[in-house]
């Protein structure tokens, strides 16, 4: 295997080797001071992806381990496409378990996100109640501030945070463009931080992140030192504008089979597994050539209830995974 990979896909923690990443080329170097402390340990998100991963052939192919090493290097956004049960949103817990990167940042797309929900919110109503409880205004105005998934990637931090923008291209038409000038700039600010950055002792104001701790902001703005490695998933619904593209690494993944999709099994059922359920890895792959979307978490469903359901009657095990292995839509070609 290449040694300048960072990420190798091996389904095993190698935390040393986010250390061999080289510093970044100077269009894409970042000036925020590094807070001290590690990121949260990744939490059951990840687990229930991840499995137990087990020692496996690596997950994604070559073609692919060079993408993501690329948007690693030149800290680029990741644009990962491909059909639902590909493993895109897996891929960023991926990366975080192996370079040893911390809780996965996740922000959920739908029709009415807006940018700000990515970056911020500011609790103005509790601000203003808590201070007619206390017949005074708070002067922490840190406690009404709390940083979402994009703004907490964006902390300066020694080692980047793994950020998944999850299914981009269900947002409103504006979000893509919107997010263009933060993802080159690596900072935003916060304005009602701004205005208050002048006043004696409120330079530096502590303020909640998106993974439940408590961070000082300077000045009003939260500029990044680490680039996070930021995926972006589509499912291919819609086309991005040009200049989102240009700033992102493009990767399609095609749904896993052959290696990729013993990886998988052996992650979630144990060292050998896809050699006891070859009967089911075949019959979920044979219907590739019939223009059906076939999900992998169908093969996972039906693996993990053959177990259960027909332990004491193998002729039924055929026959409940094919109830479990049905296309959800026909493709029109």
């Amino acid at each position: 295997m290449d040694d300048w990979l960072i990420y190798r896909g091996v389904g095993a923690p190698d935390p040393d080797r986010i250390r061999r990443l080289p510093p970044p080329p100077p269009w894409r170097a970042f000036s925020g001071e590094p807070l001290p402390g590690a990121a949260p340990p990744i939490d059951s998100s990840s687990t229930r992806r991840l499995g137990a991963r087990v020692a496996a052939p690596p997950a994604q192919d070559a073609e692919a381990l060079e993408l993501i090493n690329a948007a690693l290097y030149l800290r680029r956004p990741l644009l990962v496409t491909g059909e639902p049960g590909s493993g895109k949103s897996t891929l960023a817990h991926s990366v975080a378990y192996e370079l040893g990167l911390g809780r996965v940042l996740q922000w959920p797309i739908v029709s009415r996100t807006e940018l700000k929900d990515g970056l911020y919110s500011y609790d103005a109503i509790g601000r203003l109640q808590d201070a007619q409880l206390a017949e005074r205004q708070s002067d922490d105005i840190g406690r009404y501030i709390r940083l979402g998934p994009l703004g907490t990637a964006l902390l300066p931090a020694e080692r980047p945070r793994v950020l998944l923008i999850d299914e981009l291209d269900k947002s409103d038409i504006d979000l893509p463009n919107d997010l263009l000038n933060v993802v080159e700039e690596g900072e935003f600010a916060l304005p009602e931080l701004e205005r208050m950055a002048d006043r004696p002792g409120h330079d530096e104001v502590r303020v909640l992140t998106d993974d439940g701790r408590r961070v000082p902001v300077r000045d009003g703005r939260v500029r990044c030192h680490a680039f996070p490695f930021v995926v972006m998933t589509s499912n291919g619904e819609r086309d991005f504008p040009a200049p989102l593209l240009r700033r992102c690494i493009h990767l399609h993944l095609d749904p896993p089979r052959d290696e990729r999709l013993a990886a998988m099994v052996q992650a979630h059922f144990g060292a050998g597994a896809d050699e006891r359920n070859l009967d089911l890895i075949g019959q979920f792959t044979r219907e590739d050539g019939d223009g059906e979307l076939r999900p992998t978490d169908q093969l996972l469903n039906a693996i993990f209830l053959t177990q259960h359901a027909v332990r004491e009657e193998p002729g039924r095990r055929e026959e409940i995974a094919e109830l479990l292995i049905r296309p959800l839509d026909t493709r029109q070609r």
